[in-house]
């Protein structure tokens, strides 16, 4: 303990035992039944002469006693202040138990009550028992009983506590909240930020309003409101928004805990709306609640703006460090190493869009990784630094979309050089983002069209999941695949958020996204009949929107091309059209698609290229002549061959012509 913590504790217990020494004498006359001369006590006890002296002798570093700050704040009467003295009196010295008894004229009622408070502490008020009055309101104290004045009265532990100098934070929250500390460094747009939201606590009258930050940034977030907090001598507890009760007596006994709480130790809640559902009404309702009965200060973490809050709110955006700031930080974290990577730190921050906290993350592992020196050790260092931003961002996807691991590469596509050449401008362009966007200064014309979206438009099996797989193994990118029709919701408005979601999640680590099944939102627009229609619309252009914003590789998929809107198609920057595989193009898959390691004997790809299907039924087939030949302990032979595309072709309900299986065995 500090010396001036010691200092403020001695004085602290000084003026409580002076305190409980004037309620002792309240109670040792009404015990002798002798008459007081005296004067309602005032609101807040003035400290003694002595001890007036005292502090004046230790200097004005010394705080005010808890008990003064107490009635302060509460605005506790002179009489309420003494009932509360006499509840604890009776909690640090025995000897007041029996001056209760004695007060009482009963040897077995040892306990203070409101009877006893009314008839033997002066300035004594009937309003002091009242539910919404301080004492009851604030639960400072609980009747211990069905008698309101009878009953034994029971100082609250917490305040018992605090009264002697030792503060915690009350059993009754540690469940639901917890101190938040962190130590991310902020970068200069986000300490602006801290100082503009100090400055709105400082010039508001209480209640003070909620601060709403909202981003898709978490720890960005947390680290804003800490410093908020630490700017005006605050402390911050968090508590996630599911913790919030939804039943009002509940909610009612909270904010009351939590306003008691901040008014004790100065404690500011911060309210993590997050991983709050979107839409959910009832979890909305519920924050909205805690908030008009809570008067302590209060932060909002969320996604998206809360706009049902009955509170004054003050809402701002927590944007992520900005290219030049995310260089910045990508300097500190590396140190010295960063000296050896000629163009690495752009070339990160142009394809991933870290906060501050996940750069110091993905620098520290990938330096654990890499100690040795020379050129070797540079390049080491550059794949791990590009595989350490790879994993930040896959927590917040892995929730919402399946991961696929690239296995392909460009030797196992069988496409016609047109389709080839297209799929590596798509790399292309890309991997010079940073280029054409930051040195060139496409990026300064806007945002609009700065991501790139692609278009794979063919039927099923020709291919359009290996491509996404080839360009993702390519740009050494995750690639996501996202079903369309799981996104899509008959709920107005769901769509969007459902999207929104996904592509905040991928614009942390720019990651591949796959739509799969693009007809399920972009097939032609209707004419707007009622809100349905004029919500399908909007779905259409928010997705559109977002892809031509997001800072990666967004690729659709559609079995159905000519069923999409033209509108649609003119904002796709590439349209790369994946034909049915030709006989020739058949035999080049066949030539391809079994491993190294599979042993086959006497496959003749040319007569296997008969079969009029496509690459993923040409996969199947031989996958399962596969299993087939494992079983029986042979190579993989036509006759394998044969029976698998036989159990191929009556999945597809389609005949199996002799001419195609002509001459295998």
């Amino acid at each position: 303990m500090s010396e001036s913590r010691m200092d403020w504790f001695e004085f602290n217990q000084r003026h409580l035992v002076a305190a409980l020494g004037h309620v002792r004498e309240a109670l040792e006359r009404y015990a002798a039944r002798e008459p007081s001369d005296e004067q309602p006590a005032p609101a807040v006890t003035e400290p003694r002469a002595e001890e007036t002296a005292d502090e004046a002798q230790q200097g004005e570093t010394v705080a005010r006693p808890a008990l003064e700050v107490l009635c302060m704040k509460f605005g506790l009467s002179g009489f309420e202040r003494d009932v509360l003295l006499m509840c604890a009196g009776v909690e640090l010295d025995s000897s007041f138990a029996q001056l209760c008894a004695r007060a009482h004229g009963d040897a077995e009622r040892r306990h203070p009550t409101f009877g006893l408070a009314l008839a033997a502490l002066p300035g004594a008020h009937w309003s002091a028992l009242a539910p919404a009055a301080a004492l009851r309101r604030w639960r400072f104290v609980e009747v211990a009983g069905d008698s309101l004045t009878q009953s034994p009265l029971r100082i609250d532990e917490r305040l018992l506590h605090h009264l002697t100098g030792l503060d915690y934070l009350d059993e009754r929250l540690v469940p639901l909240v917890e101190p938040l500390r962190t130590h991310a460094e902020l970068v200069p747009t986000q300490r602006a930020l801290v100082e503009q939201l100090a400055a709105v606590w400082m010039q508001s009258s209480t209640p003070l309003p909620a601060l709403q930050l909202c981003g898709t940034e978490g720890d960005d977030m947390r680290a804003v409101a800490a410093q908020v907090c630490a700017r005006l001598g605050l402390g911050l507890h968090a508590m996630r928004a599911q913790a919030v009760p939804s039943n009002f007596a509940d909610s009612d006994t909270l904010a009351r805990l939590l306003t008691r709480e901040w008014a004790l130790s100065d404690s500011t809640l911060l309210l993590d709306c997050e991983d709050l559902e979107a839409g959910d009404a009832a979890a909305e309702a519920a924050v909205a609640r805690l908030l008009e009965k809570c008067d302590a200060p209060v932060i909002l973490l969320t996604r998206e703006r809360l706009r049902t809050l009955r509170r004054a709110v003050f809402t701002v955006d927590v944007a992520r460090p900005n290219a030049a700031e995310q260089q910045a930080v990508w300097q500190r974290t590396l140190g010295p190493a960063a000296e050896s990577l000629n163009g690495t730190i752009e070339t990160l921050t142009s394809q991933f869009f870290l906060g501050s906290r996940a750069i110091g993350a993905a620098g520290g592992e990938a330096l654990s990784l890499t100690r040795a020196d020379g050129d070797d050790a540079r390049d080491k260092l550059t794949s791990a630094l590009w595989d350490a931003c790879r994993a930040q961002a896959r927590p917040r996807l892995d929730n919402l979309a399946q991961r696929i691991e690239p296995a392909a590469g460009w030797d196992d596509l069988v496409l016609p050089s047109a389709q080839i050449n297209l799929l590596r401008e798509i790399a292309a362009q890309v991997r010079r983002r940073a280029t054409v966007y930051e040195k060139w200064g496409f990026a300064t014309k806007g945002s609009r069209g700065l991501g790139v979206s692609a278009l794979f438009a063919g039927s099923s099996g020709t291919g359009k999941t290996m491509a996404a797989e080839v360009l993702a193994g390519e740009l050494r990118l995750d690639l996501y695949r996202i079903d369309l029709s799981s996104v899509v919701s008959k709920y107005i408005g769901e769509t969007e958020k459902n999207l929104r979601r996904v592509f905040d999640a991928a614009e942390t680590g720019g990651a591949i996204l796959l739509f799969d099944e693009a007809d399920a939102i972009f097939g032609k627009r209707s004419e707007v009949k009622d809100s349905h229609d004029r919500y399908a619309n909007i779905e259409v252009s928010y997705l559109l929107q977002r892809m031509e914003s997001y800072r990666g590789l967004a690729i659709l998929t559609t079995n159905l091309k000519s069923s999409l809107d033209n509108a649609f198609m003119r904002r796709i920057r590439f349209v790369v059209p994946f034909p049915f595989p030709d006989a020739a193009q058949r035999a080049g898959i066949w030539r391809r698609v079994f491993p190294s390691a599979v042993p086959t004997e006497g496959l003749d790809p040319e007569r296997l290229a008969r079969l009029n299907v496509a690459g993923g039924n040409i996969r199947n087939i031989a996958l399962g002549a596969a299993f087939l030949a494992a079983d029986a302990g042979e190579p993989v032979r036509m006759s394998h061959l044969l029976r698998a595309a036989r159990g191929e072709y009556a999945k597809l309900e389609k005949p199996l012509a002799e001419a195609e299986i002509r001459g295998w065995v």
